[in-house]
């Protein structure tokens, strides 16, 4: 039996045509978005650590205590996805949680030593990995990115 082919065009690869200097920055910029996750799931894999579940443990090492809601706006996640998140991590004895003082629902979230030690292995391939996308650029030109893209976030 032949393979059915449907088409002869050939599909650029990043940086060709309409994936290339060519395409709409938005597109660029989800072309990038999805290269950087999938790397990064990659790096992390072999520790069970998902780019999610990194993201929770490093906002919590920045803002330890922090509740659900609050967390879930910091890693741009649903509530509902930062519930299963937290509950895994708890599994993985990664997090702890206590109640708000005055309102007894809110769970304050913090890091457990084992859930630092897990961020800490994850932080030197994410640091790793992130110089890596900056090693040809200046510092005025990383400046300069990284305020366009904080541009770009403060629209939304």
């Amino acid at each position: 039996m032949r393979d059915l082919i449907l088409s002869d065009i050939k599909i650029p690869q990043a940086g060709d045509g309409l994936r290339g200097m060519d395409a709409p920055i938005g597109y660029l910029l989800r072309q990038a978005s999805t290269t950087h996750c999938t790397e990064i799931e990659k790096l992390l894999s072999d520790l069970h650590v998902t780019l999610p579940q990194y993201s929770v443990l490093k906002v919590l090492s920045l803002y330890p205590g922090i509740s659900n809601a609050d967390l879930a706006r910091m890693c741009l996640l649903t509530p509902q996805t930062i519930s299963v998140i937290v509950k895994n991590l708890k599994r993985m004895e990664a997090l702890s949680s206590r109640p708000h003082a005055i309102h007894g629902r809110i769970q304050h979230l913090d890091l457990t030593p084992a859930g630092k030690k897990i961020l800490t292995l994850c932080s030197k391939r994410v640091d790793a990995f992130q110089k890596s996308l900056t090693g040809g650029l200046s510092k005025s030109e990383e400046t300069i990115i990284k305020q366009w893209l904080i541009s770009v976030a403060e629209m939304g």
